[in-house]
């Protein structure tokens, strides 16, 4: 079963590594998943034997809480304009990544493969839900994952989004060349504070050894930005809450 799952892992990381559409945050293809009826999340561990990481121990998204006290070291984003392609997969919106764009983390470079967006936040922190969550991907080189959440609440318009989200396409399959290149950086809060735990991916196959990294501090996105994010999407796409178990939320 180790052995299995650790083929299944580094499967997903070379998706990501690919900068394809069906990169593991979403992976379009596997088993029609969803979010209701006989693929939603509650059924996803039984789609597939792929799967079987979805009934796992220690499974995002989790409520952020009981916080643990820790010496965190500052995170250190290199970040340089990359976002050339945006993608409806029919599960998510993304935006993929040329090389180049890296965050350094426990002494491993990771390389940002892509972020995407979920309505409402699939994260929780301390109980409360956000309107929009982003998703940053990143993988290194032998395949480990890390992820960068940032929360939005409802308020003023986000200028970093408006820059691509007018491009999103509306079905699913369909994806599209940025005519602006997008750099993540600009998509960041002044403060670069965070939460840390150990998860997994959030869709299918469910992939367990993912670094964690919720950034504290909330960016804002307007009501109309909101909704055209939910309109392209037809329906929630947050995978409901998981049990924390053992785990240790840092700060």
């Amino acid at each position: 079963m180790k052995q299995r799952a650790l083929t299944l892992f580094v499967s997903a990381a070379a998706a990501v590594l690919a900068g394809c559409a069906s990169a593991p945050a979403e992976h379009a293809e596997h088993a029609h998943w969803g979010y209701s009826g006989a693929g939603a999340p509650e059924n996803w561990a039984k789609l597939s034997g792929d799967n079987f990481a979805c009934a796992g121990k220690n499974q995002s998204p989790i409520n952020l809480t009981g916080f643990i006290q820790a010496q965190l070291e500052p995170l250190k984003l290199s970040y340089r304009a990359g976002g050339n392609e945006i993608v409806n997969n029919g599960h998510t919106i993304q935006v993929n990544f040329a090389p180049g764009s890296t965050l350094m983390l426990d002494n491993i470079s990771f390389e940002l493969k892509q972020f995407h967006f979920h309505a409402p936040s699939e994260n929780h922190v301390q109980g409360k839900s956000y309107p929009l969550e982003a998703h940053l991907v990143h993988a290194s080189k032998d395949g480990q994952l890390a992820v960068v959440g940032l929360m939005y609440e409802e308020g003023a318009e986000n200028a970093a989004l408006k820059q691509f989200w007018g491009a999103m396409p509306a079905k699913g399959g369909q994806k599209a060349p940025l005519a602006t290149v997008v750099n993540a950086a600009g998509m960041l809060p002044a403060k670069l504070d965070y939460y840390r735990f150990n998860g997994s991916l959030t869709t299918p196959p469910c992939s367990e050894g993912v670094r964690w990294l919720v950034l504290k501090a909330p960016l804002t996105a307007s009501k109309a930005q909101i909704s055209a994010f939910e309109h392209v999407m037809h329906h929630p796409n947050n995978r409901p809450l998981q049990p924390v178990n053992a785990r240790p939320v840092l700060q």
